[in-house]
């Protein structure tokens, strides 16, 4: 069983002996593919245009086409909704924590600004600890709610430098 997700609604889809099942209701349906990205179904008799945009597979979001709308479709599994019962799907979900600094050193420059767009990998700071300079990195998309320290500023370890 499948739970699909699009726009406000939710669906429950299934397939059982080769017949398809949407919230417990049988739906007749025939497929023609038309090219690697666009199939054209008949779905209870109406027609349906629909082309492959995009594949999300780590947040499981499929990016459709349909009749010329652009639709998203989030699709969670056996597994996914096993996991929402148990309460451990917020486990898994990444989760931004406060820049802090990894020991105690002196600012010698800050890179963001508050507001700021940040992509994974890229330089928020720089640190100077023991003569040497440490540049501290974003650990995945963010962005920058409140920098907490200026250049020049001295800081112990486990201080908040940026809120994120």
């Amino acid at each position: 069983m499948y739970k699909v997700e699009i726009a406000d609604k939710s669906f429950e889809v299934e397939n059982k002996d080769n017949n398809i099942y949407i919230d417990n209701k049988l739906v007749s349906a025939d497929t023609l593919k038309v090219s690697e990205s666009k199939l054209h179904l008949m779905v209870n008799n109406k027609p349906i245009m629909t082309e492959l945009i995009s594949i999300d597979k780590e947040n499981k979001v499929v990016t459709l086409m349909v009749n010329n709308q652009k639709v998203d479709v989030k699709i969670k599994d056996t597994f996914d909704l096993l996991l929402h019962d148990l309460g451990l799907d917020s486990l898994a979900a990444k989760k931004a924590s406060d820049v802090k600094a990894p020991m105690p050193g002196l600012v010698l420059k800050v890179l963001v600004t508050e507001g700021q767009e940040v992509k994974k990998g890229e330089n928020l700071l720089v640190l100077e600890a023991m003569k040497m300079e440490n540049m501290l990195k974003s650990s995945e998309d963010i962005t920058i709610k409140k920098v907490l320290v200026n250049a020049g500023d001295k800081v112990e370890k486990n201080q908040v430098l940026i809120q994120l």
